[in-house]
This record gives C-alpha cells, structure tokens and sequence, in this order.
C-alpha cells in the first residue's frame, strides 16, 4: 500500500467513524430502554437538511428487526411534489443497549449518530441530536406538545450549544393521509 493510499484511507475511515460520534458538550440519556422507545414519533421541530427539506407530517417509526437491530421508517409529505416520501433504516447501539447513542444506515455501510439527549420519563417526548449540532430533532409522540413543553427543550438545546434560531416548526397538518 502506498504512502497517499493509506492517508486517504485513514482520513476516510476517521471521517466515517466520526459520523457516529457524539457533539462536544453533550450526552446521552442512560438507562434507556429501547422496547419503551418504540413505535410511532412525530417531529415537532428540526434544524434543515436537504433529505428533509420542504416535508410536512414528518414521522419516525422504530421497531425491531429479526435480527435485533432497530428497523427505522422515516415519511414525510412534500406539498411541492404533491406526495409522501419515505426512507427506511437500519439502527444499533453504538455501545451500551442502556445509552442513548445508535448508529443509523440508511445507504449501506455508513452510519450517522443519533443521539439521545433528553428523554421524558415516560417516554413521551425527546431531544435528539446527529453527531454534529448542525442536526437535532424535538420528537413526540403525538403530533403536538404544549408550548411550555416545546420552550423547555429548545432552552435545553440552546444551553448545549446548538442554534435553536434556526429551527423549522414542523407542520403536522398539512398532509393528505397516507396512501
């Protein structure tokens, strides 16, 4: 192997592991349990990335392959294109089963943080982040949350660093139904 190929190799693989990190300054949630975490979520609120751009009625479905792994479908309405878009995934733990902190592909071997940041005892509301503050998610799961609820988690991401002035509301409404 040559000298040039083993540094672009090096920085490729540090490039890709450091996907699945976690964003200076933040932690994720311990003792999590992933059976209470599954099921249907509802984006209340994200900072823009083109794979999301324009969707309204955004969801994240989490159940589990027969593998163990975490199945991820991803949908979400574009009133531009007139129709629903999906994605789906595959997630695992990143280390510990009991922390916040998954790896998610949605095009073969490369894998993105997903880190869970604040998780509501009951499982009902979450603050998640990518390995970077330039992606953060406040999910639900009911397509709304109270205000007061809404204010405590962006205060909570602004506190952690992330530039909650650019956050896109989304619009839970604003969709035909499902095909």
């Amino acid at each position: 192997m040559t000298k040039i190929f083993r540094f672009f190799l090096c920085v490729f693989l540090l490039g890709v592991a450091g996907c699945t990190g976690v964003p200076e300054n933040v932690a994720p949630v311990q003792n999590f349990q992933l059976d209470r975490y599954l099921g249907t979520w509802y984006e209340i609120a994200r900072l823009d990335h083109s794979f999301e751009r324009g969707l309204s009625r955004v969801t994240a479905e989490y159940s589990r392959n027969p593998d163990g792994s975490v199945r991820v479908v991803n949908r979400g309405y574009s009133r531009e294109q007139d129709k629903w878009k999906q994605a789906e995934g595959r997630a695992t733990f990143v280390d510990r089963e009991d922390t916040g902190h998954l790896q998610v592909s949605f095009f073969g071997p490369f894998y993105a943080s997903y880190v869970i940041v604040e998780l509501d005892k009951d499982y009902q509301y979450a603050l998640v982040s990518g390995y970077s503050k330039s992606y953060l998610w406040i999910l639900s799961r009911t397509p709304s949350l109270p205000q007061g609820t809404v204010s405590a988690l962006v205060q909570r991401a602004a506190e952690l660093g992330y530039p909650t002035e650019r956050l896109i509301f989304v619009d839970q409404a604003a969709a035909p139904a499902l095909p």
